[in-house]
């Protein structure tokens, strides 16, 4: 017991926010596969709230100096444990000295630049923490931390043309499809149409996919992963020329992040629409287009 209690902290650390009962909650996913629900935060905002220490009953902390750390952390999988801090703010809380009973600070970090999502990717994740540390020599530092989730909206788009493209076997198939327009919100609608200009080939079926496409790294080092979001059956059976059809895809019901280009030249996150045509003898054709998602103000 006592070789036990020889590990067990020397106190006990609490964060908490000072507007956490009103803020909204949202799921996180953890490292270890567990959800917690953390506050969401947006860039702009004033993070504050309190911290908690209290010394394990008749004990007493030691310590150098206390502080709390905001950060901006980018982790790679294949690098796994190495954070890279895109944004880091201190405050020092306590100069050295020693704590005998239960005892709280206030901490407030004003108007934070928060400019990237939290996300969790494949190979990739970008978080946001608090980091209180209590500072010691020989004993070891005392460290806690406290997720929070961050995310940014933008307005609607003042030009969102529409797609408008042509795919083709040379005196077999011609198709001609368009989709509505190129940026959508998350809880948006894709609407678009397929013509069939040239049908010589026997069409099975056709598919549109939502496709996420996941670069980290840069280089040689660049680790690709697409991942398959919906796939959304458009017609089963053989169409004749002259024939349309009709897209709906409501994208409210799939994960989907906003797109992220280049953050902090660590990761990219892209969507791509691609159609899908399968012939009588399983030969596969596609079309691939790059589309835009962003968050809007009222969207989850």
């Amino acid at each position: 017991n006592y070789i036990i209690g020889a590990f067990k902290p020397a106190c006990n650390i609490s964060i908490t926010f000072s507007d956490g009962k009103t803020r909204k909650q949202v799921p996180l996913k953890k490292e270890n596969g567990q959800t917690a629900m953390v506050p969401l935060f947006q860039s702009q905002e004033n993070i504050a709230g309190k911290i908690s220490i209290e010394p394990v009953q008749g004990k007493k902390v030691e310590h150098n100096g206390i502080k709390i750390e905001l950060l901006g952390q980018i982790e790679m999988y294949f690098d796994r444990g190495n954070f890279y801090d895109f944004t880091s703010l201190v405050r020092e809380l306590d100069v050295p000295g020693e704590i005998y009973e239960r005892k709280t600070y206030p901490f407030e970090f004003s108007t934070v630049e928060m400019p990237y999502e939290t996300y969790n990717g494949v190979n990739v994740r970008l978080r946001y923490v608090l980091k209180v540390t209590i500072s010691r020599g020989y004993a070891g530092s005392i460290v806690e931390y406290q997720d929070f989730m961050v995310r940014n909206y933008t307005p609607p788009p003042s030009i969102n043309t529409s797609i408008k493209m042509e795919v083709g076997i040379e005196d077999c198939l011609h198709i001609e499809f368009e989709y509505n327009k190129s940026k959508y919100h998350l809880k948006d609608v894709i609407i678009g149409k397929i013509y069939f200009l040239l049908v010589r080939i026997k069409i099975k079926n056709m598919d549109l996919e939502i496709r996420r496409r996941e670069s980290t790294g840069s280089g040689a080092n660049t680790h690709v992963e697409t991942e398959t979001l919906a796939k959304f059956e458009l017609m089963d059976g053989a169409p004749v020329r002259g024939e349309s059809i009709p897209i709906r895809l409501f994208l409210s019901p799939y994960e989907l992040t906003p797109t992220h280009r280049n953050i902090n030249n660590k990761f990219s996150v892209k969507y791509y629409l691609n159609l899908v045509l399968v012939d009588e003898e399983d030969r596969r054709y596609f079309k691939q287009q790059e589309v835009t998602i962003y968050r809007l103000a009222d969207t989850s």
